[in-house]
């Protein structure tokens, strides 16, 4: 099992392709596990010539967990909405420094660099931070940090708050297996879902690294980070910004708002998908991810 030490913890990553191929570091959203980015998916990429590296964040999957450390996702939520400060075990900027140390680890000078839903508030502090690391950036479904774009809808409210904020903890199999699904069921692309398919992908999610106690935390993290709309005016990196016009959990205004801040970014409005990443669309994210790394030079 391939781990590094970053940050004062370990990190699980794997990859796909030709090492010397140019890399593409993936980063996954809040509570994903990184083979959320399915090994299919990578190797359209790596067919493409990259290679492909994803890995989990802290805090989920086989990546070092902070047990027993208690954070109310919600508490922090209201008072981030409300302007206050909010203290969390972490903050985005140390969750960026981690894909940088994943690229240590594997001897990678600069990487194009794509996250989607938190995973692209990450990749964004990452060219805002790490500049030099970063040759392009695509933000997929992601938004600014800004408290007036890029909000859930109304109707996935209740399913976000008990992901976040929920303390039953579920005994048997099928009931992880189950509340695993719970929120993915509310998000997904409508025409695409198909609960045979989503259960046997939980259950794999479930048998490999069943963790939701590191979700608040990393919810934390986001609301704890605060806006990066000032940070994006200023990149000078080849961008690219992907959302879905059905998207109920980061509403397509955190993508518009995204690619209108950074200077030359292109967006890609993809019709009627929502927070996941179904096959049918794959091929159009490769596309234009690939048009993207070709402005990188």
């Amino acid at each position: 099992m391939p781990t590094t030490s970053a940050n004062g913890i370990d990190l699980y990553y794997d990859t796909f392709g030709d090492p010397d191929r140019p890399t593409l570091l993936m980063v996954s959203g809040l509570g994903a596990q990184c083979i959320g980015f399915q090994d299919a998916y990578c190797a359209r990429f790596a067919a493409r010539g990259f290679h492909v590296v994803r890995y989990d964040n802290r805090d989920v999957g086989l990546s070092t967990r902070y047990d027993g450390l208690a954070f109310d996702a919600l508490a922090a939520f209201a008072a981030g909405m409300g302007g206050g400060p909010v203290e969390a075990p972490y903050t985005l900027s140390d969750m960026a420094a981690d894909g940088m140390g994943v690229l240590d680890a594997l001897g990678v000078e600069q990487a194009h660099v794509m996250g989607c839903s938190m995973g692209g508030m990450i990749a964004q502090t990452m060219a805002i931070e790490h500049p030099e690391r970063v040759r392009s950036l695509a933000s997929v479904f992601s938004t600014t940090g800004a408290p007036d774009v890029g909000l859930p809808h109304a109707e996935v409210l209740a399913a976000l708050a008990e992901w976040v904020g929920s303390t039953d903890e579920p005994v048997t199999r099928e009931d992880k297996v189950a509340s695993s699904m719970r929120i993915s069921r509310v998000i997904a692309t409508r025409s695409t879902w198909d609960e045979d398919v989503a259960r046997e992908f939980h259950g794999r999610l479930v048998d490999r690294a069943w963790y939701p106690e590191g979700t608040p935390r990393q919810f934390g993290a986001i609301v704890a980070s605060g806006s990066r709309e000032d940070d994006l005016r200023q990149l000078a990196v080849p961008t690219a910004v992907l959302h879905g016009d059905a998207d109920p959990l980061v509403d397509i205004s955190g993508g518009r708002r995204t690619a209108e801040l950074v200077p030359g970014a292109s967006f890609h409005q993809l019709d009627g998908m929502g927070h996941d990443l179904p096959e049918p669309y794959w091929d159009r994210i490769v596309d234009a991810v690939v048009e993207n790394v070709g402005r990188a030079g």
